[in-house]
């Protein structure tokens, strides 16, 4: 019987005995690291033929140093670690999990943007600081009177939509890619620029790539609405963050909801954690004990699925058939 040689090359989790028990019942050996640098990747995984990643970069060196390579799961929706043309190149499978936590981000955005609106966190502080008045943080206004603008309307920006038809006056969305026959109802579809200059609040729900890196920068903060607010539980790429705190500071925006960062965590110092305006969590839109449970389980099976069928439940890169 063939042995299978998996890489876990980094994970938060304290215990990763479920996953080792699914791979091994499928025939694996697996092998646990924290690489968090390419070069640790390349002399953990050695002659792998899976590597199952959180965070690790697997870079264009990576893939390519490691012969036996032919599938990366990601544990997570993005796949920005992964460096995806040369997986497609080198013939590797990429995987991830797309539909582990939809309703906990939405949930978490709402969150962000209700918190935002009604000043929570912000009045929060002041009480803690020993000021009690209603107008200690400024004015609060109706939310049934205000315009809630989402960029990217997959499986996440879908379910926000959907629950804030009811709170908002007006929901309305931007996704290039999403058909007309796909469209959420009562969500109107505008461009990019009137989203973003008819928004009260914009939340973003899209993927990191070339495209979208640093999209929210200037030149459309500069088109949103004075004392209006971001949201953004997606990727921290997509923000500009000195264009951000430039436009907070400036009294353009009136504040941010951020659960993600360009470097995760922020470094010591880093003026986003103690922004008066900016309300910050670590990362954890995602996590529910049921979402954590069914994420690390299909993570693991991306594999298993992988050796069964000769494809992984979620596959986002295929290899192409080259003809000899």
């Amino acid at each position: 019987m063939s042995v299978y040689k998996v890489l876990i090359t980094d994970a938060e989790y304290p215990d990763l005995s479920d996953e080792q028990r699914l791979l091994e019942e499928a025939g694996c050996q697996v092998s646990i690291a924290q690489c968090r640098l390419p070069e640790e990747v390349i002399l953990a995984a050695r002659d792998a033929f899976a590597l199952m990643v959180q965070y690790a970069p697997i870079t264009s060196d990576v893939i390519h140093a490691l012969p036996n390579l032919k599938l990366i799961s990601r544990a997570g929706v993005g796949v920005d670690s992964v460096d995806l043309d040369a997986a497609k190149e080198k013939g590797v499978w990429v995987a991830n999990v797309p539909d582990y936590g939809v309703h906990e981000v939405a949930s978490h955005a709402a969150a962000m943007i209700l918190s935002l609106l009604r000043h929570v966190c912000f009045l929060d502080r002041k009480v803690r600081e020993g000021v009690w008045h209603y107008l200690s943080t400024g004015e609060i206004h109706r939310i049934s009177s205000l315009t809630l603008g989402v960029v990217g309307l997959g499986r996440i920006g879908r379910t926000l939509a959907s629950m804030m038809l009811h709170v908002f006056g007006r929901v309305i969305g931007y996704d290039p890619y999403l058909p007309a026959n796909a469209w959420p109802e009562g969500v109107d579809r505008v461009d990019l620029r009137d989203l973003f200059m008819k928004s009260n609040v914009v939340s973003l729900h899209l993927p990191l790539t070339k495209e979208t890196s640093n999209m929210v920068n200037r030149e459309f903060l500069a088109l949103m609405p004075v004392g209006s607010y971001l949201v953004n539980t997606a990727r921290g790429g997509l923000v500009n963050m000195e264009d951000l705190i430039y436009f907070l500071d400036s009294g353009h925006l009136a504040g941010a909801a951020l659960d993600v960062l360009p470097k995760e965590p922020p470094v010591a110092g880093d003026p986003i954690i103690h922004h008066p305006k900016i309300i910050i969590t670590p990362h954890v839109a995602w996590y529910s004990e049921e979402s954590e449970k069914e994420l690390r389980y299909k993570w693991a099976m991306n594999v298993v699925a992988f050796l069964k069928n000769g494809s992984p439940l979620y596959p986002v890169v295929m290899p192409v058939e080259r003809s000899s």
